[in-house]
């Protein structure tokens, strides 16, 4: 009985509209090499956002024939955004976050193409248009945008790491003369800024660019994970808590288990089932329907880990190895890690800047310098000046020798901390079978 979806279609060919130029002549005289496509509209229903409708008018993109070297694109990385986020508690600097509007439609389409207007045209249904504009859905839009937004963060004096291509970064000095980097992060079309004064910033991306509302603001998700501050022993630091994505992936799977008139299991104190082992599963090979339930299972779970569930790492990766063929009791081991997940689903992780206490008199001191003669640290000669303050990585690794009764590969264990803060974890199966324990921790310490 509302006028929702129609309103939310309009407001779509709106924005759209300036991504065609209408061709006024006849379809044979075409520019030599536009193909022709068709488009469709996309609906969506923004929950967090009083249940707005959202419609995409996007291009049919896998019917074009697009060179590779045209479509790549890439985006920050996860370990990226948690070290910059240290970097920011660590040098006292502030954090901002903007979200381009349409950006894909502020670059120039890249590819040579036209469509026919559907209905959605209004009076001009049925004209021939060429697509002028990066439209959502076409294979190249990604790469056009990316190049567009890296040349505004190049004028404004940014230039992208040698670590991570959209991690752009610039030297700058506090009134105080404290020397530090300026941050940019980019993730599509969400920025991340980080300085003593990132508006400035972010008012010179704005100038090229129409951002959302208008707004400018401390950002409060990042890559699926919700944003916050909390206090460290007197120091203010970000964290990272996965637990809105948790609540709405247990929720899923509790309504999928309720049409078959099942449910999570309570009490589930560990993710997995007391001493289960997946590789010595003999229950029945699940059909094609139970098979895709598992994979579907297994997707939220493994992006659960990316994001913070460090705590389930070994479990998921251990169902991983069977997404080809699981059968009945790995089905029912993940919907158990699902329950685990719903009696604990407020974890978060802290990127605390401050520098860990080590004992260095545990460690014995070595003379290697009969084996390794001559030996120097390999510093990169084109090595930005340090600016900031120092930090210190630290990694935890540990392997079980012939965990798998099956295959007696071990599993490796890793934990990678930037002074205090979480950065990179990971559990997966060694390659190698090892005879020995000091093998398959050699194995893990030299990965």
């Amino acid at each position: 009985g509302n006028t929702s979806w129609w309103d939310a279609i309009k407001k779509e060919m709106k924005n759209v509209r300036p991504a065609f130029q209408a061709w006024e002549k006849d379809v044979k005289d075409l520019p030599v090499g536009h193909q022709e496509i068709t488009c469709h509209m996309i609906y969506d229903v923004k929950m967090g956002e009083n249940f707005r409708r959202k419609a995409r008018f996007v291009a049919d993109g896998h019917k074009t024939q697009t060179p590779a070297a045209m479509t790549c694109s890439s985006v920050v990385s996860r370990d990226s955004a948690r070290v910059a986020l240290l970097i920011a508690a660590m040098n006292d600097l502030d954090v901002l976050a903007c979200d381009i509007q349409n950006a894909y439609l502020c670059a120039d389409c890249r590819e040579r193409i036209w469509v026919r207007a559907g209905a959605e045209f209004g009076s001009e249904a049925g004209s021939p248009m060429l697509v002028v504009k990066a439209l959502y859905g076409l294979r190249s839009s990604g790469a056009a945008f990316r190049a567009l937004l890296a040349q505004t963060l190049d004028n404004l004096g940014y230039k992208p790491s040698y670590a991570d291509p959209d991690v752009w970064m610039r030297p700058a000095v506090k009134p105080n003369g404290f020397k530090y980097y300026e941050y940019v992060l980019c993730y599509v079309d969400d920025v991340l800024s980080i300085s003593a004064d990132p508006k400035k910033t972010m008012l010179g991306i704005q100038n090229d660019f129409k951002l959302k509302d208008d707004k400018i603001a401390e950002p409060d998700v990042c890559l699926g994970a919700t944003l916050s501050k909390m206090e460290i022993d007197g120091k203010t630091c970000w964290t990272m808590s996965p637990e809105q994505y948790v609540k709405a992936a247990v929720a899923n799977v509790e309504e999928n288990l309720a049409k078959s008139g099942r449910r999570l299991p309570s009490k589930c104190v560990t993710p997995f089932s007391c001493h289960y082992e997946p590789w010595l599963e003999t229950s029945a090979e699940l059909k094609a329907d139970g098979v895709q339930c598992f994979q579907e299972l297994i997707g939220p779970l493994r992006w659960a880990v990316e994001i913070g569930r460090v705590d389930i790492s070994l479990e998921v990766s251990l169902l991983s190895a069977h997404l080809a063929s699981p059968r009945e009791g790995h089905l029912e081991q993940a919907i158990h890690v699902f329950g685990c997940l719903k009696d604990r689903t407020k974890r978060k992780l802290a990127f605390d800047p401050s520098h860990p206490e080590i004992d260095e008199r545990r460690f014995r001191k070595c003379d290697w310098s009969e084996f390794y003669r001559d030996a120097e640290e390999a510093i990169p000669g084109n090595m930005p000046e340090p600016r900031g303050n120092s930090v210190t990585t630290h990694c935890f690794v540990d392997a079980n020798h012939a965990n798998n009764k099956e295959t007696r590969r071990s599993q490796t264990g890793m934990l990678l901390f930037v002074n205090k803060a979480p950065i990179t974890w990971c559990s997966k199966r060694q390659n190698s079978v090892e005879a020995s324990t000091f093998g398959s921790e050699f194995t893990a310490m030299k990965n």
